[in-house]
């Protein structure tokens, strides 16, 4: 976003509330608002960045940022940190229900176990989103678990 449009609109406004009074007047405006363009700026950056504060706050799971590169402001929206997508838990899940066998190695499964655990869940509910996270990445990729098919 170009901050020049904003302040060039004030210094537009300045000058013709200016144009009402004589020359002296007219020269002392035109003079105050290129004094204060940069001022103006400044304050145009701290309303958006109290703007990005405030819907950073009301969206919970990403961050607004808002950055100066000459006289444009960026604004750039991010995943905020540790935030993890919610994962259905295996009774909300729909569909047809398989069993499977897995065989692990005695040390793997007390260490899924040991994360299930830390995750609060059952060790077959985290064994299901963890199959669930993978495929999803993978898709992200477009890897040999996208389906192609409906």
């Amino acid at each position: 976003m170009d901050l020049n449009k904003y302040t060039a609109q004030l210094r537009e406004d300045l000058i013709a509330a200016a144009a009402l009074g004589d020359e002296k007047t007219q020269a002392t405006a035109a003079a105050l608002a290129a004094a204060t363009e940069n001022s103006a700026r400044l304050v145009l950056l701290a309303a958006l960045s109290e703007l990005a504060t405030e819907v950073s706050a009301a969206v919970g799971d990403r961050t607004v940022h808002v950055s100066v590169d000459g006289t444009d402001a960026r604004v750039d929206v991010r995943k905020t940190a540790g935030v993890e997508d919610e994962h259905p838990t295996f009774e909300e899940m729909t569909g047809d229900i398989s069993r499977v066998t897995l065989r692990l190695v005695e040390q793997l499964k007390s260490r899924a176990e040991s994360a299930a655990a830390q995750s609060g869940q059952s060790l077959n509910s985290w064994l299901s989103t963890t199959v669930q996270d993978a495929l999803r990445d993978q898709m992200k990729r477009g890897g040999p678990g996208r389906c192609d098919t409906p």
